[in-house]
């Protein structure tokens, strides 16, 4: 074969790979929105999490519109009979180690509840692994394009902190969206942060993008087996459990106290979820965490929290929900240390249920004004 002719077509399948490399630099963003699942897939019940996708048959990526376009959500328009109430929040929301059924969201969606006229309810599981109300007001704000009639915002102190706010990987890896929420919400966040990612040129060619790309068709892929199982994490039968002794050490975020720096807490954060939502009512929830009685217990509550850190926390939220009108749940002692799983926020189905059992009324007030 003639050394020219080799040559030639080396450097032209070259001079087509680049064309195609950097004509994907060039493609609209929103490629995740295009998804087999709610058609040739069930929807999912919670976002794509994991990190043992052989057995899970999920996992983890920080693309948004494939997140949502996976989800059960975004199976076409919303029903003229439905009222639906979407629920925010940490892992404890997702479900770690419970099956979608098992956690508040499945729960609540099998009360059969109904408004008084006549919709019925159904509740979506919007909750994300990670703590972060920068993560919580990024999905809130994506999700209102889905035209919930209630939210549900579940939360605790660790999601607080301003030195937390970016460290959610989802977060890092969606700075435009960052930049737009600082910007309509005037969050104290900085654009230049480098905690958030921000790919140049090449990072957006083919090249540059093949691990989202790769992930995006592993999500595809995993539809199939989602589908014909139901299952969407790892149900080890054994786990760690939730520490219970401590060391004497009660600093917080680098603060010792006797009282917390509220200008250190991101509650303007709470302000632009309530201005997002607009009209649409919010019921925020204090989740129920582990009160320890082991050793310090008398100093931490628990692995996350200071017993000073987090009584001036609550203390903060049950003033500003007094002051502010705030449809608020104080629930942190609802569940017994013996039913949380490998975290001091995670809990067995049988303390969902309990959790349910709260949450019902004020949903109730809501649906039947």
């Amino acid at each position: 074969m003639d050394a020219r002719f080799l040559r030639n077509v080396l450097l032209k399948g070259l001079a087509l790979f680049l064309a195609i490399d950097l004509l994907v630099a060039a493609l609209p963003a929103g490629l995740g929105k295009l998804s087999l699942y709610n058609t040739l897939f069930n929807g999912r019940l919670r976002f794509p999490f994991g990190e043992d996708s052989a057995q899970s048959y999920n996992l983890s990526l920080f693309d948004l519109d494939a997140m949502f376009a996976a989800h059960t959500i975004s199976a076409g328009q919303k029903p003229a009979e439905e009222y639906r109430i979407i629920v925010i929040g940490d892992s404890s929301v997702w479900g770690t180690l419970l099956r979608p059924e098992e956690t508040l969201t499945g729960q609540l969606d099998a009360a059969d509840l109904s408004a008084c006229d006549g919709r019925s309810v159904r509740v979506y599981n919007l909750g994300y692994p990670t703590v972060s109300l920068t993560k919580d007001l990024m999905v809130l704000d994506y999700a209102l394009r889905y035209d919930p009639d209630l939210i549900i915002w579940s939360l605790t102190l660790e999601s607080f902190p301003f030195d937390k706010q970016l460290t959610s990987p989802i977060v890092a890896n969606n700075a435009a969206r960052v930049d737009d929420l600082i910007t309509r919400y005037g969050l104290s966040l900085d654009p230049a942060d480098p905690a958030l990612a921000r790919p140049g040129f090449w990072g957006q060619t083919l090249i540059g993008q093949r691990r989202a790309l790769a992930d995006l068709f592993r999500l595809q892929m995993y539809g199939v087996l989602w589908s014909a199982t139901g299952i969407d994490q790892s149900y080890p039968s054994d786990y760690t459990r939730a520490q219970t002794d401590f060391d004497a050490d009660v600093t917080y975020h680098g603060q010792a106290g006797p009282a917390l720096d509220e200008s250190q807490l991101a509650f303007e954060f709470l302000e632009a979820g309530l201005m997002a939502a607009g009209d649409i009512p919010v019921i925020m929830v204090n989740e129920p965490m582990l009160i320890s009685v082991g050793e310090n217990s008398n100093l931490r509550y628990n692995f996350l929290y200071p017993r000073w850190a987090y009584d001036d926390w609550r203390q903060m939220m049950l003033e500003k929900a007094a002051a502010l009108d705030w449809n608020y749940l104080d629930l942190w002692d609802l569940v017994p240390a013996d039913q949380f799983t490998n975290s001091a926020i995670h809990i067995t189905p049988q303390a969902e249920t309990l959790l349910v059992e709260q949450v019902i009324p004020s949903i109730q007030q809501q649906i039947c004004p």
